[in-house]
């Protein structure tokens, strides 16, 4: 047998597995309508117990044994708002590697500007709307109806296959993969192959994100009565004094920062800087009358997302020079900056396994090429990769990025579709070593 037969034969072999899941169709829109009805909104961390529990009975009818590991101790852990975490692994019948699908099940604030109700899961056309239907439900989803469907299409697979709902990836995944892989669950040698169903677009394979270092300067001054701020020295104009040496001499230096990283969309291949928060004063947050007075303190919470090529240490002292600078000639500047949280730029070599076998299940499914990209932002690949010491790990999902965190968000049911058989193939190819 040639090679173009034995490539024949073997797309044939799998025309059962793809009608199966094309069958699934309906099954797909409810089991993506039933979990955007959960409005796991964070923070505050809403339904996560719900949400959990309703994926694992699921997978336990199935025959997946199911686990929950509630995150204690983590950021926004408490009583009434629990981090609850679930895995369901499947045991097949011959020892082999894990495939493991991870899917946060938390999604951000709903916001003003929907047309559509955002928990009502509305069906319109060949679109679900709905906050989380993108990001990433439609993803969980489609994961699991390709699990469900590769199980049943093949009862002798060799290996474990697990499914994974987590918590917190909105606010950094402490609460979530962060916690399982420090425990051990999402970390080598349990698993061998991840991916994670975020929304890339269905033809993309993203090897992983760019860094980002969170930040908060505060500056300080003298308060006095606000009739008389000659008397005082005010923190909100320190801190206007770092704006102006950020305009002047940080954002043109990083428009020069390019990366090699294949970053989508093409401005954040650049080094960006983004102010995320100001604040001023005694008086925040209060809705009447300020008081007169001068603010002894300024508070600004940086995000900056950062490059490969770029080194940490360097990025901070970029930040540190300016205000050393300040501090030196400006009078009675003083200031103080605190790291929040950072988190190293990661890319998945192209040569790794699960690379390799998504891009060639687009290729087969799709009939084009995978196109190779890097998230401007971060997900939980991060823990993954630094916690768990796994670097075979992708993110690859139906949705449209740009859709994510905005009003009237909503995942093409087609495209679940296609993902949930590339999905499958890849996770075929993976089980067999092929």
């Amino acid at each position: 047998m040639n090679s173009q037969e034995q490539t024949s034969r073997e797309q044939t072999s799998h025309e059962s597995l793809f009608k199966r899941i094309t069958n699934k169709r309906d099954e797909l829109i409810e089991l993506t309508c039933d979990l955007v009805k959960i409005p796991t909104i964070n923070p505050p961390g809403e339904y996560y117990t719900d949400c959990a529990q309703f994926l694992g009975d699921r997978l336990a009818r199935r025959n997946f044994q199911v686990e929950y590991y509630r995150a204690q101790g983590t950021p926004g852990d408490s009583d009434q708002y629990p981090r609850m975490n679930v895995v369901a692994r499947h045991e097949n019948p011959k020892p082999g590697t894990c495939v493991h699908f991870n899917s946060h099940i938390d999604v951000v604030a709903v916001g003003l500007g929907w047309q559509h109700d955002p928990f009502a899961a509305e069906v319109v056309g060949n679109r679900i709307y709905g906050r989380g239907t993108c990001d990433m439900k439609g993803g969980l989803a489609a994961s699991v109806i390709a699990m469900e469907s590769l199980l049943e299409e093949y009862s002798d697979l060799p290996g474990s296959i697990e499914i994974s709902g987590t918590a917190d990836e909105e606010t950094g995944g402490y609460g979530g993969v962060a916690y399982l892989a420090e425990k051990g669950i999402m970390a080598v040698p349990r698993i061998d192959h991840v991916i994670i169903p975020e929304p890339l677009n269905k033809d993309r394979v993203c090897l992983g994100h760019r860094g980002v270092w969170w930040a908060e300067i505060e500056t300080y001054g003298h308060m006095a009565h606000g009739s008389m701020p000659f008397l005082g020295d005010c923190a909100v104009r320190h801190m206007g004094a770092v704006m102006d040496q950020f305009e002047k001499i940080l954002f043109p230096s990083l428009k020069t920062k390019r990366t090699n990283m294949p970053v989508v969309p093409d401005g954040a291949r650049e080094s960006t800087i983004n102010i995320n928060s100001i604040h001023g004063g005694l008086d925040e947050g209060f809705d009447g009358l300020p008081s007169p007075l001068v603010p002894d303190t300024c508070r600004m919470v940086l995000d900056r997302r950062f490059l490969i090529e770029e080194d940490i240490d360097d990025v901070k002292n970029e930040i540190r020079q300016i205000l050393e600078e300040l501090a030196t000639n400006r009078p009675s500047f003083k200031y103080q900056l605190r790291d929040l949280f950072e988190v190293i730029p990661t890319m998945t070599p192209q040569n790794a396994p699960v690379v390799r076998e998504v891009s060639a299940a687009i290729q087969e499914i799709l009939g084009k090429p995978a196109e190779m990209v890097v998230s401007p932002g971060t997900y939980d690949q991060k823990h993954i990769a630094r916690i768990g010491k796994l670097n075979n790990c992708i993110a690859y999902g139906p949705g449209i990025l740009d859709l994510a965190h905005q009003p009237d968000e909503y995942v093409d049911i087609n495209d679940m579709l296609d993902s949930a058989k590339v999905m499958a193939l890849s996770a075929y190819n993976l089980l067999q070593g092929n």
